[in-house]
């Protein structure tokens, strides 16, 4: 199975949202299932309508703590992620990939059930989207974090820090997997 294959798979299967219906999660997932449709090409940074990407917030739930990265080039406090390639088989295996690159931390290991939240953002030319695929990587006891060439700084947030420094997408991200960690999604 192709890459492609897979997102259209998780796509389809994306419960977007659990028991309570989340129209905006369904509507972005009918959008990212619609724009891979159309362009065969949609899971790679060369289409410049737009591309998936996969991303990852490593959680440590034992502590409380999520770890976050400031983006080199944004100069934001965001989760891991990045672009898919070629070797990765799997969505979920580029987030786990660019986790564990850009934590520096061994051992994580995917939250079941897919990804946890879809968000979808403008970016500079010549693409215009980044439709992100996100899950959460739950970070073994004891792990240490190091930080990589895409980062400025990585740092550990208690859960009621993350709003003071990241954007709602982060937010939304982290309330979303704090759910699926209590066993439902928000």
């Amino acid at each position: 199975m192709s890459l492609y294959d897979d997102a259209v798979l998780v796509l389809k299967d994306y419960p977007a949202g659990g028991s309570g219906a989340d129209t905006a999660q369904d509507e972005l997932r009918r959008a990212y299932l619609d724009h891979l449709a159309l362009h065969p090409d949609g899971m790679w940074k060369a289409c410049e309508a737009g591309h998936l990407t996969a991303s990852a917030l490593v959680i440590d739930p034992e502590r409380g703590k999520v770890l976050l990265t400031l983006h080199r080039k944004l100069r934001m406090w965001l989760q891991m992620g990045g672009h898919c390639e070629p070797g990765d088989a799997t969505l979920a295996a580029a987030a786990l990939r660019e986790a564990t690159e850009e934590s520096g931390i061994a051992g994580l290991t995917l939250l079941p059930g897919g990804p946890v939240v879809l968000d979808r953002h403008p970016i500079p030319a010549p693409c215009h989207w980044h439709l992100d695929v996100q899950y959460a990587a739950l970070a073994p006891s004891g792990s240490a974090e190091r930080i990589s060439e895409e980062s400025l700084d990585l740092r550990w947030f208690a859960y009621d820090e993350v709003a003071g420094v990241a954007d709602s997408s982060v937010v939304r991200l982290m309330e979303r997997t704090r759910a699926a960690l209590d066993g439902g999604r928000a």
